[in-house]
């Protein structure tokens, strides 16, 4: 024991570029934690009883409540997973345990019924027995290292040591070991949620078995808090903007929250990353990510559908703002809405539960904006109204970590419908598995011949059918946040280097009642042709010359373009082009091409409105907007 108190006291003397160091003073305290056994991660012995009555208090917690418990009953027979890989990748199985083992040790924590134990134990001691956790793709490593930390944790009072033995090897030599071989651990210096989750997964391993190997817990806890603020000040500053979008927020975020988490039960400390620059400001972006459809702004490899969020119940405890979870309650309300394919569901009652439901009003602002590699900016006419105006605007680079050919791109709702969408990602197998050059993001990469990641699949400019600028970026430069009128500008002319002069883009929600992208374009020294392009899920009618007709539902929105420039509106397909592009059925893209002469300067103004009746709108340089510092 002097050897885990020598070792573990020098863990709150870490100093983190830009983040508070704990003082020495906390070392008693991170000790005092340490001794109290098991379990440790999370959910502290005997909290459960207060969760239990947390959970009483509102029936939407106890929907969730018995959503899991009905869950695990039905995994009670089914078989443990397999050492199966699909292409590459082990993942979907690590994530599978991680969901069996977490649902499993919560419902047996807060029941006692040993039908979970034992169950939750059989899942265990299969993957220990894998050969290994797959480590060429350390994500499968990361998850699986977490589900058995779990439920070594969380069910340790009631393993046998043989059971406890086999799991700490297990750990140690398929997680914590690889994690240490430089073949395996470049996450390390990795800025995007790579670096959150594996470390979240180690750390979780080592804190479970801190007793047992304190030298080697103490590395890695000292190692993850100096590693992942490299992640954490990419991924949040300034703003909270997460560069990587809305799927890998849910994915990043949420294993941060959870490393966060941990350390602070464990230790008694998170050694100050929860102040790191933008992390408290990220929940508010996520949470104005989502239109009033209930549909995401999923530019990048995103997903499109909200759902339950655990992380999103994390930030509004801790900012101590339960506006955040307006959304989220909506969720927890509906019938049938709780998803329990959720691998870190439980982490919903454990954070949530702190937030009286009651509390939860729809937020003050209607604009939300920020920085970073992947500046957005998000609006919308009204919270509470499904019928409301939405409006999502991305700028950034396509060398962003799972970014697109989207820059300057945006989605639209209205009416209760979307009118300008996102195809978002598609499947990363469905591409390896027929040798697409994926992850190569230079400008000539396959990557970019891949229909739904280059710019002509998206809500953006092209010239001469060239692919944007993959280096490029831009950023967000001006915004209006107050009145009826939302609005924003971005510089995009570096997006199209050597192929026109300037592009400048302003786009807005007028008078609560319709949206505007406005583009002004000045050319080089050569006549080009321009494509403008909006992806739609809309029936399209061509009325005349200016005027599209949208209708989806029952209901119609108006596509009307004003510029003195000669325009001829078009559709284009959105039909694969190769073998490996997804079918992209239900969708048109719509737009305009133009012939622009060499020198000459252009601009069109696109609306979006129910009705025709719009207000002609000025240059984007007597907009009322601000600088977005």
């Amino acid at each position: 024991m002097k050897r885990a108190l020598t070792i573990l006291i020098i863990l709150p003397l870490f100093t983190l570029t830009r983040i508070a160091a704990q003082p020495a003073a906390d070392s008693s305290r991170i000790l005092q934690t340490l001794r109290q056994g098991h379990p440790r991660l999370l959910l502290l012995k005997g909290e459960e009883k207060a969760l239990v009555t947390q959970i009483r208090k509102y029936p939407q917690w106890q929907t969730v409540h018995k959503a899991i418990l009905e869950e695990c009953d039905r995994m009670l027979d089914l078989p443990p997973v397999e050492r199966i890989k699909i292409g590459k990748r082990l993942l979907d199985k690590s994530r599978e345990c991680l969901r069996r083992v977490f649902m499993l040790s919560y419902a047996y924590r807060t029941t006692g019924e040993q039908k979970y134990l034992g169950r939750a134990e059989k899942e265990l001691l299969a993957v220990a027995a894998f050969e290994d956790w797959n480590p060429t793709h350390f994500l499968d490593v990361a998850e699986m290292t977490m589900a058995v930390a779990i439920g070594y944790d969380w069910l340790f009072d009631k393993l046998n040591e043989p059971t406890r033995l086999r799991l700490r090897e297990a750990m140690l030599t398929k997680g914590i070991n690889p994690s240490m071989d430089k073949t395996y651990n470049w996450f390390l210096s990795a800025e995007h949620n790579w670096n959150q989750v594996c470390n979240a997964g180690i750390t979780f391993g080592a804190l479970a078995i801190a007793e047992h190997e304190p030298a080697i817990a103490a590395q890695i806890v000292k190692r993850a808090v100096g590693s992942v603020p490299k992640a954490m000040l990419h991924s949040y500053k300034p703003d909270g903007a997460y560069p990587e979008g809305f799927s890998y927020w849910g994915y990043g975020t949420s294993f941060n929250v959870l490393l966060i988490a941990a350390l602070e039960k464990a230790l008694g400390t998170d050694f100050g990353l929860s102040r790191s620059d933008g992390f408290l400001k990220t929940g508010a972006f996520m949470q104005h990510l989502v239109g009033p459809t209930g549909l995401a702004h999923n530019w990048g490899d995103s997903g499109l559908k909200e759902g339950l969020t655990p992380a999103l119940f994390w930030f509004a405890q801790r900012t101590q703002e339960p506006s955040l979870l307006l959304g989220q309650k909506a969720l927890l309300s509906a019938p049938g809405s709780t998803e329990v394919k959720n691998r870190i569901l439980p982490a919903l009652l454990i954070w949530g539960t702190q937030t009286e439901l009651s509390a939860v009003h729809a937020p003050k602002q209607t604009f939300w904006a920020g920085q970073g590699p992947s500046p957005v900016a998000l609006m919308r006419s009204s919270w509470e109204n499904s019928q409301a105006v939405f409006l999502g605007v991305k700028a950034g680079s396509p060398a962003v970590n799972h970014a697109h050919m989207d820059v300057g791109s945006f989605v639209m709702d209205a009416l209760g419908e979307r009118w300008a969408m996102d195809f978002g990602m598609q499947d990363y197998n469905s591409l390896e598995s027929k040798g697409v050059d994926l992850w190569n993001r230079s400008q000539n990469s396959q990557r970019w011949e891949v229909f739904r990641l280059n710019n002509f699949a998206h809500n953006v400019i092209s010239f001469d059918n060239q692919l944007t600028n993959a280096k490029g970026y831009a950023k967000i430069d001006g915004v209006a946040t107050e009145g009826a009128s939302r609005m924003v500008t971005t510089n995009l002319s570096e997006m199209y280097q050597d192929q026109v002069k300037a592009v400048s883009r302003g786009l807005g929600i007028i008078d609560s009642r319709y949206a505007v992208v406005r583009d002004e374009v000045e050319c080089g020294p050569k006549e080009t042709l321009m494509r403008w392009n909006m992806l739609t899920a809309a029936d399209v009618r061509i009325v005349d010359a200016k005027t599209v007709e949208l209708s989806q539902n029952g209901k119609k929105m108006l596509l009307m373009f004003d510029t003195q420039t000669p325009i001829t509106i078009r559709t284009w397909p959105t039909t694969p082009q190769h073998d490996y592009d997804a079918p992209n059925p239900g969708t048109t893209l719509v737009g305009f091409e133009a012939k622009l002469a060499a020198g000459t300067l252009h601009s069109f103004s696109a609306y979006l409105s129910e009705s025709p009746d719009v207000a002609p709108i000025k240059p984007l340089a007597e907009w009322p907007v601000k600088p977005l510092k």
